[in-house]
């Protein structure tokens, strides 16, 4: 009989070839691949595992989930929250203006500042974490009414 002649099985030498191990890296090599990975790895459990953050208009009663992870920056946040707190017509009337208006935290929700509680409750000003720090800690967004300022004007 002949081992492997009859296709009914891999043969003995294929079946070597699939097992043989590579040699291991170097140590520099294998702590640069270990860095490397290490960062993808984060980058890609932070996408996967963080979950959507409640945004809340104070005075409205619905909220809103947005999931963080999917936007590159504040600048894409500010258009998201816009889209869902900002009537089109509005923003139709403010890009017809030819204005130009460049959309940002400041500006997402006109006379409302967003902030955001972190994991310990805090209230804090949404736009002062790098992004991807902001999206690890934030829990929720609130989007608060700007006050006017009360300062009398002396004269």
């Amino acid at each position: 009989m002949m081992s492997g002649g009859n296709g009914a099985g891999p043969s003995s030498s294929s079946f070597e070839r699939h097992t043989k191990r590579r040699p291991p890296a170097p140590d520099s090599e294998r702590r640069k691949l270990l860095r490397l990975s290490s960062v993808q790895e984060e980058d890609v459990l932070a996408a996967g595992v963080v979950p959507p953050v409640t945004v809340v208009l104070d005075g409205r009663c619905i909220c809103h989930r947005v999931h963080l992870s999917t936007h590159t920056g504040y600048r894409s946040l500010a258009a998201a929250l816009r889209r869902m707190f900002v009537d089109d017509d509005d923003a139709d009337a403010a890009q017809a203006g030819g204005e130009g208006l460049q959309l940002d935290l400041s500006n997402a929700v006109p006379g409302h500042v967003v902030a955001y509680e972190d994991m310990e409750d805090d209230l804090l000003l949404a736009g002062d974490l790098n992004w991807k720090d902001f999206v690890r800690v934030a829990k929720r967004i609130r989007i608060i009414p700007a006050k006017p300022s009360n300062r009398r004007i002396k004269q």
